[in-house]
């Protein structure tokens, strides 16, 4: 049965999340169903970049002593709690891609076996892969990919480092980590855990699971802003074990005795590299202290019925349709709803965005709608599935309009 508009609002109003979304500023006439790409702006950002703008024409050089050199750690420390790490095993730096080849050489360095594979995801996010390649590329090591939906176990034999993503981002299905990672280390391999579309968006348990290592963005659900730093975790029994390969300066024991020969630091500073934007790591922690504020656990409940919510109202539509829902079971997903129609998907997304209602297309043919709970009502989630309907009962995404490429889907 199709939710009533009654029930709509009894769930809106028994809501415990609901006073979150008066803290974005989100734009009019918009229901955004994206924040799985890109998060949308707390309304905290804009005077904390604003007071950091302040900082640099009052205080010009002096500014890296009032906040600005230590924010990598700093930030480390208040995302380490959504990710169920500890003080001192995140860093907030550079972006995914870097941290994966800074933990590829960090590990791979310290092995004194046989082993030479490290083993990518088929199927999943390519960056994951391609970073993988080029560091064996460089390194002399092998590359392997793992068939999509084909059993883990089954191909770690020489395989020294695995990297898997915990939410895979095409259809959203959801890993087991803590039965992942007993797999991996069983078999004599590390793995590296690639949190993007799991951070902020569900309770990760990176200790609890025995992760030893993981990377992930900001700039989705976290909401940290478009090229926001990414994160890398470390456990902490098993930092001070050697180099990571891209040993820049502000990963030197002493950055500024500006020493001739490279020492890495003793902590999670050693995978730092360069000079940050104090800018974007600003606006980030303008977001990332608002998180300290929410329920994990009721986070995890509402995208769980957000995303039922909008199914539930489009079930009818799909069959009729011939729009295939690729989007696992609760218990098996991340926070997302994932919708395959290989000739129209293009058209239909793009139709929905005329209309204000934004989700995003990944070829061949997959919808992906985002539910983000700390800016989307359950109001918001049934009238996108009102468009939904009507853009497909009426045939308005066959308009040619829609059907025209853009660089960016």
């Amino acid at each position: 049965m199709r939710p009533c508009p009654d029930h709509i609002r009894d769930l809106d109003l028994n809501d415990p999340l609901a006073r979150f979304k008066e803290r974005f500023d989100l734009p009019a006439d918009t229901l955004y169903l994206d924040g799985n790409s890109l998060g949308a702006q707390p309304k905290a950002t804009a005077d904390a970049v604003s007071a950091t703008l302040a900082q640099w024409r009052t205080e010009l050089i002096k500014g890296w002593n009032q906040g600005w050199f230590d924010a990598p750690e700093r930030l480390g420390n208040l995302m380490a709690p959504i990710i169920g790490a500890g003080p001192g095993e995140v860093l907030v730096s550079d972006n995914i891609t870097l941290n994966i080849f800074k933990l590829l050489g960090y590990l791979m360095g310290q092995r004194q076996d046989e082993r030479r594979v490290v083993l990518s995801e088929g199927g999943n996010f390519p960056t994951d892969g391609y970073i993988a390649q080029g560091y064996c590329q460089v390194s002399g090591y092998e590359h392997r990919f793992l068939p999509e939906g084909e059993a883990l176990a089954a191909h770690l034999d020489g395989v020294a480092v695995v990297v898997l993503s915990q939410v895979n981002y095409r259809t959203g299905r959801l890993r087991d980590m803590a039965e992942t990672t007993r797999l991996v280390h069983a078999h004599g391999a590390e793995v590296i855990w690639d949190l993007a579309h799991s951070a902020g968006a569900l309770p990760v348990d990176l200790k609890g699971s025995g992760a030893r290592y993981a990377v992930g963005c900001t700039y989705k659900y976290l909401n940290g802003g478009p090229g926001a730093p990414a994160f890398l975790y470390v456990d902490r029994d098993c930092l001070n074990q050697g180099w990571q390969p891209l040993s820049g300066w502000h990963g030197h024991a002493a950055p500024f005795a500006f020493e001739a020969d490279y020492a890495p630091a003793s902590d999670i500073s050693r995978f730092r590299t360069g000079t940050h934007s104090a800018l974007i790591y600003t606006a980030l922690e303008a977001s990332l202290t608002m998180w300290a504020e929410v329920d994990m656990q009721a986070l995890r409940a509402k995208s769980l019925a957000l995303g039922e919510l909008f199914r539930d109202s489009l079930k009818d539509l799909f069959a009729a349709h011939g729009i295939e829902d690729i989007t696992p079971e609760a218990a098996q997903r991340g926070s997302q709803v994932s919708l395959v129609d290989t000739q129209n998907g293009y058209a239909i997304v793009q139709a929905l965005i005329a209309r204000g209602v934004i989700g995003d297309y990944r070829e061949p043919g997959l919808m992906r709608f985002g539910f983000t709970p700390l800016y989307l009502s359950y109001a918001d989630v049934w009238q996108a599935a009102q468009h939904f309907r009507e853009v497909i009962e009426s045939g308005e995404y066959r308009e040619a309009r829609f059907h025209v490429r853009g660089a960016v889907t």
